[in-house]
C-alpha cells in the first residue's frame, strides 16, 4: 500500500513488526468506547490471527510520520448478492489527531480496496451513543441498515451450544 493523501497523511499496510502497535491501538480504542475491561488480546495473539491466521487485515494512517489512526478489517460474503465484502471491525484515530482527515483517509482507502478487490460493500457497526462518529459516517454517504439487530454468541453461549451435539 504506502499512498499519500494531499494532507501529507500516508496509508500503510500493517506488518508483523506492527503486533504491538496495533494492540496499543486496540486499547487505545477500548479506553475512548469504555470497554478497555474486555481486551484481552496479547501482541503474540495479534500477530498470530492477522500475519499466521490471515484472520484480518490492518492499515496505519501516519500523518507527518507519526501513525496517528487505525483499521482493522476483514472479508466478508454476500450470499443475496453473490460477491464479497468488507467488514470494517476497528477504525480509531488518536485523540491529537482528530479532524485532520485521518479517518476520512483510512475510509478512502478502505473504499479504494473494496474497489480494487470487487467488494459489494463495507459495513461496520458503531455504538448508539458515539454520535460523532455517526455523523462523520453520515457525511461520507453511509446509512443505518434500519430493521436489523445485530446478535452475538460468545465463551459459555458457544462452548454449551457446542456441547449439545
Amino acid at each position: 500500500m504506502g499512498t499519500k493523501s494531499s494532507q501529507n497523511i500516508e496509508i500503510r499496510s500493517a506488518t508483523r513488526d506492527d503486533s504491538a502497535l496495533i494492540l496499543s491501538f486496540v486499547k487505545g480504542l477500548a479506553h475512548h468506547v469504555h470497554l478497555q475491561q474486555y481486551v484481552v488480546s496479547t501482541e503474540d495473539m495479534i500477530e498470530d490471527c492477522i500475519f499466521n491466521k490471515k484472520a484480518a487485515e490492518v492499515i496505519f494512517a501516519s500523518l507527518d510520520g507519526v501513525d496517528a489512526g487505525f483499521a482493522v478489517f476483514y472479508q466478508t460474503f454476500s450470499t443475496f448478492l453473490g460477491k464479497a465484502g468488507l467488514y470494517l471491525e476497528d477504525l480509531y484515530v488518536l485523540p491529537d489527531y482528530r479532524g485532520k482527515g485521518i479517518g476520512t483517509e483510512l475510509l478512502r482507502s478502505l473504499a479504494q480496496i473494496s474497489v480494487e478487490r470487487g467488494y459489494c460493500r463495507i459495513e461496520w457497526c458503531v455504538l448508539d451513543w458515539n454520535s460523532g462518529s455517526i455523523e462523520f459516517y453520515k457525511s461520507l454517504g453511509a446509512e443505518a441498515v434500519d430493521g436489523c439487530t445485530i446478535y452475538q454468541m460468545s465463551g459459555e453461549a458457544i462452548d454449551s451450544l457446542a456441547k449439545e451435539y
